[in-house]
């Protein structure tokens, strides 16, 4: 299991969940992505993304300015 990190800071929606897909795509299930972005849509797309494709976010955190969460990839 490996952790990737994605920097998404100063990408607007829908460009960090396109980037979070890309990454998922290269990375293995089970791995985690640590995704960091500024777009304030970004938890409810994450949440959305997350659902849709089967995925877990482990933790999110939010600061004034920007957000950081680690999503694990489902093991198919």
């Amino acid at each position: 299991m490996n952790t990737h990190t994605l920097n998404c800071r100063g990408l607007n929606c829908p460009m960090p969940i396109v980037e979070l897909t890309k990454a998922a795509r290269a990375a293995e299930p089970g791995d985690r992505i640590e995704v960091t972005a500024t777009d304030l849509a970004f938890k409810p797309d994450l949440e959305a993304w997350a659902r849709r494709m089967g995925h877990t976010i482990e933790s999110f955190e939010q600061t004034e300015n920007e957000q950081v969460a680690i999503v694990v990839l489902a093991k198919n």
